[in-house]
């Protein structure tokens, strides 16, 4: 009786752990704080031929502010062992996913050997809902 107990145990405990468990795609607010893994970053554009064996973007994070402005947080990572310069900017774009002019300055980002750094860009105007992020190594 006791091995009959300890697997409806272990079946009680399997379905509590299932039960709350949701995807973000299920979420009401599809750009509050959604998150998104090296999976889901085809928002993240590499501009040159050698930047995917040397950066590599490691998560995504949309937040909408009060304003209305998209915020955009971009985990870049160096996966050489040296020290690299990338630049990075944004385009934001409209819900149809055209850009409206409104596109970041360049930032300057130092990455030390196999670490990740993140960088934050915020929308000019309550327009945008889509975006792309560009990066590209300075030589």
């Amino acid at each position: 009786m006791k091995p009959h107990c300890n697997a409806l145990l272990c079946l009680g405990l399997t379905a509590a752990f299932f039960t709350g468990c949701r995807t973000t795609s299920e979420s009401a607010e599809p750009f509050d704080s959604t998150k998104y893994t090296i999976e889901s970053t085809d928002k993240f554009v590499l501009l040159d031929q050698t930047s995917p064996v040397t950066v590599s973007c490691t998560g995504l994070q949309e937040h909408i502010l009060p304003d209305g402005r998209l915020q955009v947080s971009a985990n870049v990572k160096n996966r050489e062992h040296r020290f690299i310069k990338v630049q990075v900017n944004c385009v934001f774009k409209d819900e149809q996913g055209v850009s409206r002019g409104d596109e970041t300055p360049v930032k300057s980002l130092g990455i030390g050997e196999n670490s990740t750094e993140s960088v934050t860009f915020t929308s000019i105007n309550n327009l945008a809902r889509k975006y792309t992020i560009r990066v590209r190594e300075v030589r």
